[in-house]
C-alpha cells in the first residue's frame, strides 16, 4: 500500500509540476475583447507563445471574431492552443483573397488543441456559391481548419460547425490523434468533407461524431497507417477511401483500419472510390469492421467509376490498383435493394477483396437486398446476407 501510494504521489507531482512549469497566454492579455476581432490579439499571442518551452494560449469562454491566421511553428517546445469560446469566420468569401483556409496550424511539433470550444465557419452565403457540382474546376473555398506538418500532436474535444469548404484538412502529418472531435453541418452543404487525409502517416480518429453534407471522412492519396475507431457518421457520404486517380504521381494508399462505426442515414457507407481515365495508382491493405449501418444506401461499395456530376469525359478504365481489402461483421439496414457493389477496374482488378460476416436488410419494397459485382471475386465466409455477387457484371 505504501509502495502504491508513494508512486501515486509521485505522479501527481510530476503532473502538477508540469502544469506549472506551462507558461499560459491568454490572448485577452493582448487586447482580445468578447464580440470583436481578435485576429492581431491571437497572432501576437501565439508568437509569444511560441518562442517558450511549453506554452498554453488561451481563448476564454464568449464568442469571438477571428480572420484568417497562420498559427506557425516550429515551437521552442511543446504547445497547446486552448480554445474555451466561439470564434467565427468572416462571411465574405471575397475576404479570404483566394486563401483555402481559415486556421492553420503548420510546421508544429507537439501541439495540442483542446478546450471545448467551437470553430464556427459561417458557410451558409458560402455555400449558395459553391459551383463544384457543376465545374470540376471549380474555385476551392476555405477549409476551416487546417493542419500541415503537424507531429506527434493531439486535437482533442473540440467542434467544427458549419465550414465553407472541408473541416479539418490533415496535410503531410505524421503521429497525430484526434479524440472527441465534433463537425456538424447540414447535409446538404456541399463539399464539406468533416475530416481529410492527405499524404500523412500513423493518423488515428477516435470517438468522432460527423454530421456533414460530404464524406465524413475521406482518406486521400499518400496516407498510410490511419486508424478510424468508434466514429459516427450521419447524415453525410459515408466513410471513403478516395476519390483516387485524379491527379498525376498520386502516392499509394495502404494500412487502412475502420472499426467499431455507426453510419446513420447516409449516402454511402465504407467505400472506396478512383476514377475513370485515371493516372497508375495503388490502394492496398484496407480493412473495415464492425460497421453498423442504419438506413444508408449503398452500404459496401467499391466504385472504380466514380465520376460525380458526369464530370468526366474519357470513360477508359480506373489504373489505380485495389488489393487486400477486407469487408468484416458489417450489419444494419441498407435503404438501397442494392447494399453491396464491388464494381472493380477491368483493366486492373480488384484483387484479395474479402466479405465476411455481412447481415444488410433491405427494408424497401421489390424483394431483398443484392450484391452487384464486376472484376472480382471475393474471398466469402460467415453469414453473406445479400449473397455475395448475385448479379455479375
Amino acid at each position: 500500500m505504501g509502495k502504491n501510494l508513494s508512486i501515486a504521489t509521485i505522479s501527481l507531482l510530476l503532473v502538477l509540476a508540469s502544469t506549472n512549469a506551462q507558461q499560459v497566454f491568454d490572448v485577452k492579455s493582448y487586447g482580445a475583447q468578447p464580440n470583436a476581432d481578435i485576429t492581431q490579439a491571437l497572432t501576437k499571442a501565439w508568437k509569444a507563445a511560441c518562442a517558450v518551452a511549453g506554452s498554453k494560449v488561451v481563448i476564454s469562454a464568449g464568442v469571438y471574431k477571428l480572420g484568417l491566421v497562420t498559427l506557425l511553428g516550429p515551437c521552442k517546445g511543446a504547445i497547446e492552443f486552448n480554445l474555451q469560446g466561439t470564434l467565427q469566420a468572416p462571411l465574405d468569401v471575397a475576404s479570404f483573397n483566394g486563401k483555402d483556409a481559415w486556421v492553420v496550424f503548420q510546421h508544429i511539433d507537439g501541439l495540442t488543441v483542446s478546450g471545448g470550444g467551437v470553430f464556427d465557419g459561417k458557410g451558409q452565403q458560402a455555400w449558395q456559391k459553391n459551383t463544384c457540382n457543376k465545374d470540376k474546376n471549380c474555385n476551392v473555398l476555405p477549409y476551416n481548419i487546417r493542419f500541415d506538418y503537424v507531429t506527434n500532436s493531439i486535437v482533442q474535444d473540440i467542434t467544427s460547425k458549419d465550414s465553407k469548404f472541408f473541416h479539418i484538412n490533415l496535410f503531410g502529418c505524421k503521429m497525430l490523434q484526434l479524440q472527441h472531435v465534433t463537425i456538424t453541418t447540414p447535409a446538404d452543404s456541399p463539399n464539406t468533407d468533416g475530416i481529410h487525409i492527405g499524404h500523412s502517416s500513423q493518423i488515428n480518429i477516435t470517438n468522432a461524431n460527423i454530421a456533414t453534407g460530404d464524406d465524413c471522412i475521406s482518406i486521400g492519396d499518400g496516407s498510410q497507417d490511419i486508424t478510424v475507431n468508434q466514429v459516427t457518421c450521419g447524415p453525410g457520404h459515408g466513410i471513403s477511401i478516395g476519390s483516387l486517380g485524379k491527379y498525376q504521381n498520386e502516392q499509394p494508399v495502404s494500412g487502412i483500419r475502420v472499426i467499431g462505426a455507426t453510419l446513420s442515414n447516409t449516402e454511402n457507407g465504407v467505400r472506396i472510390k478512383s476514377w475513370p481515365s485515371s493516372t497508375s495508382g495503388v490502394a492496398s491493405d484496407i480493412h473495415f469492421e464492425n460497421v453498423i449501418m442504419n438506413n444508408v444506401a449503398n452500404p459496401i461499395i467499391i466504385d472504380q467509376n466514380y465520376c460525380p456530376n458526369n464530370q468526366c469525359s474519357n470513360q477508359s478504365p480506373s489504373k489505380v490498383k485495389i488489393s487486400n481489402v477486407s469487408f468484416k461483421k458489417i450489419s444494419g439496414t441498407s435503404s438501397t435493394k442494392e447494399a453491396v457493389n464491388l464494381i472493380c477496374s477491368k483493366s486492373v482488378p480488384c484483387q484479395q477483396v474479402v466479405l465476411s460476416d455481412i447481415d444488410l436488410a433491405y427494408k424497401g419494397g421489390g424483394g431483398s437486398a443484392t450484391s452487384t459485382c464486376a472484376n472480382v471475386q471475393p474471398a466469402v465466409s460467415g453469414k453473406q446476407n445479400p449473397p455475395a455477387c448475385t448479379n455479375k457484371l
